[in-house]
């Protein structure tokens, strides 16, 4: 921890790395500020203790006062996609998408979503995160670390449950989209969750391409002159974009105020190689009044869950034999054995 003059001990980052590097050298036992120990306590087989003083930290190592383990205490969980979020329900028509955003969530697809200006695509995207199942405890425990180096979990440090949720603005930069040795970046703080990224096209054309190697091969390495860093990139790439820069070409009620070359330049960001990357593109069009004036349906939303639940169930029987959880996740071995054409 981190000694302040009046002797209190003040929290550090990364204490979850910490813990669980200290039990793989053979350590038995971590001391570590007060507010740091529930979160080190996830690690299971050391004892962890957490102080608020040096004399007390003092105490427990002369054996003159006896304190318990943090390990006792049932850890707190953190839903980073809160409960009051948006809900696809709300989202009035665009049944197509929504099809495609339940394939999305249940096999681990990528996927872009084009049309005009106040379609609901933003929403849409928003609404994504909400459909998709808990994560299992191994998965839970490596998003929490990230965010515990990040030092973005709360002070009192729970385990992170939900896939996380990333929506970086199309001004970040390709270190801030990658990270660098010492800060994880928005795709490895996307692990096992969603990277949206709203005006795909917005973004400057070199962190888009920044992005082949992660989404490809589900990680990043970064190297520096004396550094070299491989960190977890596991995401859902979920991305919107405009035809256009007014946003208007091909929309049959307004005219496109674009010129040919300025269309032709503002796609040429997204390049070949990128695309192929993405699993899924749909067009989500503009509905018309009737339809968005219409009653929502707030029982979609677990409906959808649970047609996603039923097909990750099947995924994980298809797959038990591996380390595959999801369809995204199939090499070519597993897709010529299951994805067979008929005639």
């Amino acid at each position: 921890g981190e000694l302040s003059l009046d002797g209190q001990l003040k929290p550090i980052k990364g204490a979850l790395i910490i813990a669980s590097e200290a039990k793989i050298k053979g350590f038995e036992e971590v001391i570590l500020p007060k507010i740091n120990a529930s979160e080190a306590a996830l690690v299971k087989g050391i004892k962890i203790f957490g102080f608020e003083t040096l004399k007390e930290a003092i105490c427990h190592l002369e054996g003159t006062k006896i304190i318990s383990e943090e390990n006792d205490k049932q850890p707190e969980i953190l839903f980073l996609n809160d409960e009051n979020g948006l809900n696809i329900g709300w989202v009035q028509g665009q049944e197509y998408a929504k099809r495609a955003l339940t394939i999305a969530a249940a096999g681990g697809h990528n996927l872009l979503m084009e049309g005009p200006p106040g379609t609901g695509k933003t929403l849409l995207a928003k609404s994504f995160s909400r459909l998709l199942p808990s994560l299992n405890f191994e998965d839970a425990l490596q998003v929490t670390k990230i965010y515990s180096v990040a030092g973005l979990l709360p002070n009192d440090h729970p385990l992170i449950t939900t896939p996380p949720f990333r929506s970086p603005h199309h001004t970040s930069s390709e270190a801030a989209l990658l990270g660098s040795p010492n800060m994880p970046g928005e795709i490895t703080l996307a692990h096992k969750g969603v990277l949206f990224l709203d005006e795909l096209l917005e973004f400057h054309r070199d962190v888009l391409e920044s992005l082949r190697q992660p989404l490809e091969e589900g990680e990043i390495n970064i190297l520096r002159a004396k550094t070299k860093v491989n960190l977890p990139a596991q995401f859902i790439f979920i991305a919107t974009a405009n035809p256009c820069p007014c946003g208007y070409y091909g929309d049959p009620t307004r005219t496109c105020s674009c010129s040919p070359s300025q269309i032709q330049m503002y796609r040429r960001k997204l390049s070949g190689p990128l695309m192929d990357r993405i699993d899924m593109f749909i067009n989500v069009p503009k509905i018309n009044f009737d339809k968005l004036n219409s009653e929502e349906n707030k029982s979609l939303e677990k409906e959808l869950k649970n047609q996603i639940n039923l097909a990750r169930e099947v995924q994980a029987h298809r797959f038990k034999n591996s380390k595959i959880l999801k369809n995204s996740e199939m090499q070519i071995p597993e897709i010529k054995l299951y994805c067979e054409f008929d005639d």
